[in-house]
């Protein structure tokens, strides 16, 4: 057999595998159900988009249909573990939107460019309009990206969440905009932040409660940091899981104290629990989930405490370590996460409001504020 004819039959047979490998996958793919969640990521996983004469034409669907095949191709899992080890034998400082930081860290990304202008303005427009209706106190927390700048790579970009800041304290007012940005750089040597996850832990939630309390003339409920309860010492969380990297768990705290007061809590309407922990999450991936019970639409809770006063609370996640801390200083907390609401917002806070008037509160991390913040 001659030199070319060789090298043929093996271009040949290359190809042949391959195509072998990719009909494997294609009719693995159709034989098995879409995964609807990834424990691992702890978030929904795209579905099949319908497909419309408007989705083609205005380009949509193959956008979605390529998110779809992402997040649903056989061994997704197993395929992101192999990637990261090679990103990590390049020498890569980002994987998956994720920094691989100093000590241990895993930062999440935020691109100037994922965030211009116009979104923010937006965002701002919306806000606005909250707090000039309802006097709402606004307080948007900084990610671990711009409180840990040390640990981040060399050269790595952050979006500057201090200029958002300003933005939001210029649109509604000083005064009504609770910046916590310099009292977490004070503690940018604790662990404020997860290593493995994009929230901060009961410790930054403290420390963003006691300016809470110094922005609204309160008297903080004085926790040593030292007392926190450590109900998990091997939490690995959404970062960790884009990057399946060996890494040192987290520990979850949580601060006893506010377990001194019976409480009662109803979700969505439905579910009741006389407590803000939820143990059982502690044997799930998404231990984050311990506290509120991991996130509800709808969240009324009666404090046990009885001076009459009532908190209207507009958030994301990163407000679940801290409703505990906040009940000290109400009677009823009503919780409500716009990402998962229907229906128009103020007319349901009023049906909410007492006579005697409430307080209102946003917290949001920044990210999250322009990413998710919206309302009707």
């Amino acid at each position: 057999m001659n030199q070319k004819l060789r090298e043929k039959l093996n271009a040949a047979l290359t190809v042949g595998i391959i195509c072998v490998i990719l009909l494997a996958f294609t009719a693995a793919d159709f034989l098995r159900e879409d995964r609807l969640f990834s424990p691992q990521e702890n978030r929904l996983l795209a579905a099949k988009p319908e497909l419309t004469r408007s989705s083609v034409l205005d380009g949509s669907f193959m956008k979605d249909y390529e998110n779809y095949v992402t997040d649903q191709f056989v061994g997704r899992d197993k395929w992101i573990s192999i990637k990261t080890g090679t990103d990590v034998l390049l020498q890569k400082k980002e994987i998956n939107g994720v920094y691989l930081g100093r000590d241990d860290y895993l930062i999440e990304q935020h691109l100037n460019a994922d965030y211009p202008g116009e979104l923010v303005e937006q965002k701002l427009e919306l806000l606005e309009k909250l707090t000039e209706r309802w006097d709402a106190k606004v307080m948007l927390v900084p990610t671990a990206d711009n409180i840990y700048p040390e640990r981040l790579p060399a050269c790595a970009e952050a979006f500057d969440q201090r200029v958002l800041l300003a933005a939001v304290a210029e649109r509604v007012g000083e005064e009504r905009l609770i910046n916590v940005y310099d009292e977490l750089r004070r503690h940018g040597d604790e662990e404020i932040y997860y290593r493995t996850d994009h929230h901060w832990t009961s410790r930054g939630a403290y420390y963003g409660y006691q300016e809470w309390a110094a922005s609204m003339g309160e008297i903080p409920r004085d926790f040593s940091v030292d007392t926190a309860k450590t109900v998990s010492e091997d939490f690995l969380g959404t970062l960790y899981s884009k990057v399946r990297l060996p890494i040192r768990p987290d520990r979850i705290e949580y601060f006893p104290q506010t377990e001194q007061t019976p409480v009662h809590i109803v979700y969505d309407l439905q579910k009741e629990s006389g407590s803000y922990y939820e143990p059982s999450y502690l044997e799930t991936k998404n231990q984050y989930g311990f506290f509120i019970d991991d996130n509800h639409a709808f969240v009324e809770i009666d404090t046990g405490h009885t001076n009459g006063r009532t908190l209207f609370l507009i958030k994301d996640s990163y407000a679940n370590c801290m409703i505990p801390l906040l009940a000290f200083h109400y009677e009823k907390i009503y919780v409500v996460d716009l990402r998962y609401m229907n229906g128009k917002l103020f007319p349901f806070m009023e049906s909410y409001e007492p006579e005697s008037g409430m307080d209102v509160l946003v917290l949001y991390n920044c990210i999250h504020f322009l990413e998710e913040f919206r309302y009707w």
